[in-house]
């Protein structure tokens, strides 16, 4: 959460406003607002919000401010990196299901191609990022959840190590991962700012930083990302439909990012990836990790207009690998 920094909320504040088109601004989604620090630092920039809180303790300031004003602001209990838990039943808040924050903030569903519908503003959970980062991202290629409403745009802050994964380039040693070609291809990042850690509450009782350690990438910020879908995600061979395919093959070709292409093709058909990847002018010697995310959108594409993914044994690999990540 921040902490009591007003010059960080304008600084927030003038990122998520910035490039914003003319006319009618989507709802901004303010996740965790806290003591309302960025929100009311928003609504004076008169942007509509809504509040979603999951500490009981900071609704009453939240709910008092909210009956201060004319219809700006709505305060909802609930967390919304709990948002459509894979359970039975009643959902208990704060968990809660998209459709029904949808409906409480009067955003209805717009085409994929449409107008971002909703920003929304938030700090991932640093003890489950690069699962939440996970989970967004089968939303996102599924059109679930908070995608189902449209291109829903993130304006999160993400640990620095988590931002040098989502933008590393091809050949980056342990930089360059599944996560970096799927959050690549499906959505336009940008970094907006960058906050030291010592801006928010993250102390040990020691009344040290619980800043959570890396070895091997720089983490001595937090990154202010926006992750825009891109309006042609879905045109061509990748549909929400067959997109947890695409995943799936994304994950198991950087697995062994130093293997070659050509054997993780092979290990899929009767031998055929070496004529694939010659159609595609991809050498067939090329190593997972040195191509770059849209010659994994071409390769899925043409696999789609083969034979190549037709085994049952490659779907059930598919369904079980959804599950582990869920």
């Amino acid at each position: 959460r921040f902490i009591a920094c007003p010059q960080l909320a304008r600084t927030v504040q003038r990122c998520l406003q910035a490039g914003a088109s003319p006319g009618p601004q989507p709802v901004l989604l303010e996740c965790a607002p806290g003591p309302g620090i960025l929100t009311r630092t928003l609504l004076n920039a008169g942007v509509r919000v809504v509040a979603l809180e999951s500490n009981s303790a900071f609704l009453p300031n939240l709910q008092s401010l909210e009956n201060s004003l004319d219809g700006q602001l709505k305060v909802i209990y609930g967390d919304f990196f709990r948002l459509d838990p894979l359970v039975t039943g009643t959902v208990k808040p704060p968990a809660m299901c998209s459709d029904k924050l949808f409906e409480t903030m009067r955003v209805a569903a717009v085409p994929w191609r449409a107008d971002v519908p909703v920003k929304i503003f938030g700090i991932l959970p640093q003890k489950k990022e690069r699962n939440t980062l996970w989970r967004l991202l089968f939303a996102l290629y599924e059109c679930s959840s908070i995608y189902r409403y449209g291109r829903a745009e993130l304006n999160i802050f993400i640990s620095e190590k988590e931002y040098q994964v989502l933008t590393a380039k091809p050949g980056e040693a342990r930089a360059y991962q599944a996560l970096s070609v799927l959050w690549q291809v499906g959505c336009e990042i940008q970094l907006l700012h960058t906050e030291p850690w010592s801006s928010f509450v993250t102390n040990l009782k020691n009344g040290g930083l619980a800043v959570p350690k890396s070895t091997w990438l720089p983490n001595d910020h937090l990154c202010l990302v926006r992750l825009t879908p891109q309006q042609n995600l879905f045109t061509g061979g990748l549909k929400p439909t067959n997109s947890a395919t695409f995943i799936f093959m994304v994950k198991q070709c950087l697995a062994k990012p130093k293997s070659r292409l050509t054997d993780r093709l092979n290990s899929w058909s009767l031998d055929s990836g070496g004529k694939l990847l010659r159609e595609l002018e991809i050498p067939k010697n090329a190593e997972a990790r040195k191509l770059y995310p849209e010659d994994y959108r071409r390769l899925f594409e043409a696999l789609q207009n083969s034979n190549m993914f037709t085994e049952t044994w490659f779907h059930d690999e598919v369904l079980e690998s959804i599950r582990n990540i869920n």
